[in-house]
């Protein structure tokens, strides 16, 4: 198994055992869990995105973005949907970039630092 395919598998396997945590922890009541919004305060999956990735200030694969949504924000999100999403995004030269296959960075202008290759 090469490295790359590795580390995504072992990326993909830490997000959802995260993610599972979370789920567990909130229907327990545990303290410092996250809370899902309000729903005053609901936010688009693209917001999201765009706020992971202003605070990050470098580009990061699809993967890494899930387990952020999930960790930050309480919002599991589908993969192919986000991908689809971003995609038309990038196509539209709306907000983000994909320097690398299902990676994801803003567009320059957009926050931080303009994409580059992580």
């Amino acid at each position: 198994m090469s490295e790359d395919v590795r580390k995504i598998l072992l990326e993909t396997i830490e997000a959802s055992l995260e993610a599972q945590l979370a789920a567990v922890r909130r229907l327990r009541g545990k303290e410092g869990a996250v809370q899902a919004p309000k729903p005053n305060e609901r936010r688009s999956n693209l917001s999201i995105v765009f706020d992971i990735l202003t605070k990050e200030g470098h580009p990061l694969h699809v993967t890494e973005i899930m387990r952020r949504a999930q960790l930050s924000f309480g919002r599991p999100l589908n993969r192919e949907s986000l991908v689809s999403a971003l995609t038309k995004c990038v196509a539209n030269k709306d907000r983000f970039a994909r320097p690398a296959p299902n990676t994801f960075a803003l567009l320059r202008g957009a926050g931080k630092e303009e994409p580059t290759a992580p």
